[in-house]
């Protein structure tokens, strides 16, 4: 099958990079942060979650970024909602595209969200129900996908159960997540093709984490198959606080690198980009775990 001719990347460094800092990360900072991916021509960036601060301490000034930030025009800006109550925080400050999390694995879910699966889709349903119903989007997040911290392989069809179940719900877009970075070219495989077979290509994204070094060869192999969505995070900020060893999402210049390497047009400068990690990484007092970036000093 011939690649995509166009890609779009979803930025979601704002929020699942760094919710995962070990310190809070200035508000003004954020906000300086998020305008630099907008400048770099990326067309969605996940901004925040609206999560409490007892849970996620580092997106507790999740209310200011989403006040305060500019808006660039053609740039769509999505939060996380976590609960009905995050989703109220969300309908109160006029948000337009939201996202909500679940699991393939059981164990997971409650480890992470406090909820069984079963739960989760049942407190989702009203809350993507009436999303719709306001006109918001809502996008679909299924992490573990390809692997779990405590279950293990996760099996295709458990994912293509969870997925179906969120765009019955009304989810516009469902991204598929290697939450553990586990998984090969092969499971790609074997899972993309089983979920192409019941999801238009249209509502199917990527998010991989490069903990097994993985992530490019396993975002190439969704790209052979036609998937044109792919999450990813300036620097490789991110991984999971609760899954040991996730060491990060795969890096924005990393991917940006490879897709401009295939000629696939995706409107990001990379230039813009390496500025971006170059302010995050100063003031995060650490070096990027982008690849580019470190070749280009």
């Amino acid at each position: 099958m011939s690649l995509p001719k166009k890609v779009t990347l979803v930025e979601v460094s704002p929020r699942d990079g760094l919710q995962n800092e070990s310190t809070f990360i200035p508000t003004d900072i954020k906000i300086q942060f998020i305008e630099q991916l907008a400048q770099s021509g990326l067309k969605h960036i996940e901004l925040t979650s609206l999560v409490s601060p007892q849970w996620v301490p580092q997106l507790a000034d999740h209310k200011e970024v989403i006040q305060q930030a500019k808006i660039f025009p053609g740039v769509t800006y999505s939060v996380l909602v976590p609960n009905e109550h995050g989703y109220q925080q969300a309908r109160a400050l006029e948000l337009k595209h939201i996202a909500v999390f679940t699991a393939a694995s059981n164990t997971f879910c409650q480890k992470n969200i406090n909820r069984t699966l079963a739960q989760s889709l049942i407190d989702y349903e009203s809350i993507v129900v009436d999303a719709k119903q306001q006109g918001l989007s809502v996008r679909g997040y299924v992490s573990c996908a390809l692997g779990c911290p405590y279950e293990g392989k996760i099996a295709p069809g458990a994912v293509l159960d969870v997925a179906q179940q969120l765009l019955r719900m009304g989810c516009d877009e469902i991204s598929i997540g290697d939450t553990i970075g586990v998984g090969t070219v092969q499971d790609v495989r074997v899972l993309s093709e089983l979920l192409l077979k019941h999801i238009a290509v249209d509502k199917l994204a990527v998010h991989f984490h490069d903990t097994y070094g993985q992530a490019l060869a396993n975002i190439y192999a969704a790209l052979e198959l036609g998937i044109h969505i792919i999450d990813a995070s300036v620097a490789g900020l991110g991984g999971c606080p609760y899954a040991k060893g996730a060491s990060g999402n795969v890096a924005t210049e990393d991917v940006l690198y490879m897709l401009n390497g295939l000629g696939i047009e995706t409107g990001v400068s990379m230039e813009k980009l390496l500025a971006a990690d170059r302010f995050i990484c100063h003031s995060l007092k650490r070096p990027s775990r982008s690849k580019v970036a470190i070749a280009r000093g």
